[in-house]
């Protein structure tokens, strides 16, 4: 990697972290000044749920938006918008203002991050230039998890929440500084077939169809694990502390992998890594359930943690192989679509499955799905052979 295009990556990574570290810490602050004025755990559950929720809704459109306009138009709107939602939450940090601003702050996340890997697909040439740009950009989200949520919960403890409110509304307008001397890589304008048709265009690429389900089965699995490990350490016993150790532990896993990724990706094959992925998180849902106690389920987080976290710079890689150009945009907003949709409807699921079944069957469930997906990574690899 040439030192020009490693400083032009350093400078999106960084843009990256102001916009999704403010969203990160927001869904840290916003729910926990929600349960302080004392409302419900299905109050607070709405207001994460929004997050997610205006990525399901503008994720298509957004794309589309960025074919037309390249990287810094979108940029723009997307700072300003989460921005807005960070200046309300400082005026007015009252729940309905909140709900706002969490609506605000993933719109804002979702518009960046579509731009932002459009952008970075056109600084690649070849399936290895690609699996390094994409390797580098993921590291974007795991250092703003880190940051946003620890920000936060400084200057809650240090100076309350609407001082935390302000401190995380100073971070998007970072994104510009840093982008200042990016140049914009040309726009290209997709064909005006109409929307529904233009969708299905894209849809009916069989690789891409098999990518999206690789991509949810996967997504799935991160969501399985968050939301279901409260629930299988309250079935036992085990402390929060504990509980809270072992989510740290994917975390931490999910991290390094993507931060050691732009170093060796160049030597690896996106769906060897992808099936290689899938098979050992069903594997390691399948014994989940049986790790007898906190510091065995830890280490079967962490092991989960590597598997997942290496898996999104090969997907990206591999949608921009399959997919026409002309069209980036709008297929990474099409994907956007499908794991926020999922990341809303799945935490339902779950929470009524672990009712009925119990916490281990649901992982039980996860991992069943997840390894009969493995034969898709097979028509995978004839869509990249064809590409």
């Amino acid at each position: 990697m040439s030192p020009g295009l490693r400083g032009r990556l350093t400078r999106l990574v960084a843009a990256q972290v102001s916009l999704h570290a403010a969203m990160a810490g927001l869904r840290l602050a916003a729910p926990l000044l929600a349960l302080r004025e004392g409302h419900s755990a299905l109050a607070v559950g709405v207001l994460m749920a929004l997050f997610a929720l205006s990525q399901v809704f503008l994720a298509l459109p957004a794309g589309r938006f960025t074919d037309r306009h390249g990287l810094h138009r979108p940029m723009r709107l997307a700072v300003a918008v989460a921005l807005t939602g960070g200046t309300l939450a400082v005026i007015w940090p009252v729940y309905l203002v909140l709900c706002v601003a969490a609506l605000c702050a993933g719109a804002a996340s979702g518009l960046s991050l579509i731009a932002l890997q459009r952008y970075v697909g056109t600084l690649a040439h070849g399936p290895a230039g690609l699996r390094q740009v994409f390797s580098a950009m993921s590291t974007g989200p795991a250092i703003a998890n880190v940051v946003g949520p620890f920000l936060a919960g400084l200057v809650i403890d240090l100076a309350g929440f609407r001082a935390a409110f302000f401190a995380l509304a100073c971070l998007p307008p970072l994104a510009l500084l840093a982008l200042r001397t990016v140049p914009e890589a040309p726009p290209r304008p997709a064909p005006d077939t109409g929307t529904r048709r233009a969708s299905r265009e894209l849809l009916a690429l069989p690789g891409f169809r098999r990518l999206l389900v690789v991509n949810w089965l996967l997504s799935s699995c991160w969501d399985v694990h968050t939301f279901v490990v409260p629930l299988l350490g309250h079935e036992r016993g085990i402390s929060a502390t504990a509980i809270g150790s072992v989510l740290a532990a994917f975390a931490v896993a999910a991290t390094v992998v993507r931060l050691a990724l732009p170093v060796i990706a160049a030597r690896l094959h996106e769906t060897r890594v992808i099936a290689v992925a899938m098979a050992a998180t069903a594997a390691i849902l399948l014994v989940y359930p049986w790790m007898p106690g906190a510091l065995a389920m830890g280490v079967a987080s962490a092991l989960l943690g590597f598997a997942l976290g290496s898996v999104q710079p090969m997907i990206m890689s591999t949608l921009h192989q399959i997919t026409p150009a002309s069209r980036h945009g709008e297929a990474i907003g099409l994907r956007a679509m499908a794991i926020n949709a999922s990341s809303v409807a799945m935490p339902l699921l779950f929470g009524s499955a672990g009712a009925v079944v119990g916490a281990s069957a649901v992982f039980w469930v996860a991992g069943a799905l997840v390894g009969g997906g493995v034969p898709l990574v097979r028509g995978l690899r004839a869509g990249l052979a064809k590409a």
